[in-house]
């Protein structure tokens, strides 16, 4: 109710109901922001990409700011408006997430790029719901299936279980990640196999999330969340998966990555449970405990006999890179092999859907 009275004193007036196209974008990669808030006394933009930026105030009520040229990408955004922050009421394109929510705006750019749509067979999303025995709560899990799926056919697809981040839900990697799009054209251009994907809600325990960023770094409640994570994974997910979608069944046929959260989630359970991943992907893991003998107890040089692929990356720009770094390091001196891929960017989609579109290539792959 705070809020609702809050932003009906903003954007009381006629502003209010006038129109406003936001964001707009230009031919020449410019982004113009439009909000009206006919009381306001500072409003600012901040997108990912630009400086935080003050808005200005028009004679009609509607605040504005226009950027320079930004690179083809998905930016997340919001506006802060006296102290509240907001998301663009004129923008239905959202990233969902359970702590905060964001706009999303789209420079478009080549059809070359792995995350444009293209004139391609598309692969479909299936949206299931169970009740999970082990997280004691009711929860879902998206299925990406390629081109030419057919549930009767005799073919059978290698499985991709990928992971999303802190805060975010089911939905992050269709949504923000546009994971389908990126497997729908890498699939077309042949630069990977076609395959099956599920993206399932990453918490063993809604507390960690519920609980917001102070308990994150409670080491209790983030093993309780792993553990349970990784029974709801393979003892729940994984049996439906295989059960419902013409999967293969070994180990050589799965894989698993995920992103910050996701991607510790994904080191843990895949190099933890070497009978059921031959293929691991970290992007920007976060939260990792740097005790990495007691994390990972089993590992050692002999895992290089089992592993297809481990596959760690990090933006150079991101808080966890120095982290990430140290794990590379750790690999390497225990002579487990591994690649490490350092990319520009920081702690976001930019990044991660480059990563998907790098590490999808070189999944279930022959050996050479």
């Amino acid at each position: 109710m705070k809020f609702i009275i809050i932003a009906a004193l903003l954007f009381a007036g006629p502003a209010f109901a006038q129109p406003a196209v936001s964001p707009e974008v230009h031919p020449d990669g410019r982004v113009t922001f439009r909000l009206p808030a006919a009381k306001a006394r500072e409003v600012q933009v901040n997108c990912e990409g630009v400086n935080n930026s003050a808005m200005q105030r028009e004679t009609n009520g509607v605040w504005t700011f226009s950027t320079g040229p930004l690179a083809p990408d998905i930016y997340s955004y919001s506006f802060n408006v006296d102290g509240v922050r907001l998301l663009d009421p004129n923008n239905s394109y959202q990233k969902y997430n359970l702590l905060n929510c964001e706009s999303l705006l789209a420079v478009p750019g080549p059809k070359s790029l792995p995350w444009e749509i293209n004139d391609v067979p598309r692969g479909e999303l299936h949206h299931h719901f169970y009740h999970s025995a082990a997280a004691g709560d009711d929860r879902d899990y998206i299925v990406y299936t390629p081109p030419g799926y057919q549930p009767s056919a005799w073919k059978k697809y290698p499985v991709l279980y990928l992971l999303h981040g802190y805060s975010d839900d089911t939905s992050a990697w269709s949504t923000a990640g546009r994971a389908n799009v990126i497997l729908d054209n890498l699939i077309a251009r042949g630069q990977a196999q076609p395959m099956i994907v599920v993206m399932p809600l990453g918490y063993g325990t809604m507390e960690i999330v519920q609980a917001g960023w102070g308990r994150v770094h409670d080491p209790n409640l983030v093993q309780r969340n792993v553990d349970k994570f990784t029974a709801t994974l393979l003892g729940e997910v994984l049996p439906q998966v295989e059960k419902e979608y013409r999967v293969s069944k070994d180990r050589q046929s799965r894989a698993i990555a995920g992103l910050s959260m996701g991607g510790t989630e994904s080191l843990l359970v895949g190099l933890n449970h070497p009978d059921q991943f031959a293929w691991i992907g970290a992007f920007s893991s976060g939260g990792l405990n740097t005790n990495y003998v007691t994390q990972f107890p089993q590992l050692n040089a002999s895992a290089n006999d089992r592993l297809r692929l481990l596959w760690v990356s990090c933006g150079r720009d991101d808080q966890l890179v120095k982290n990430n770094r140290q794990l590379s390091d750790w690999l390497t001196a225990r002579d487990i092999h591994h690649t490490w891929v350092e990319t520009d960017g920081s702690h976001s989609f930019r990044v991660w859907r480059r990563n998907l579109a790098a590490f999808a290539p070189l999944l279930f792959q022959p050996k050479r």
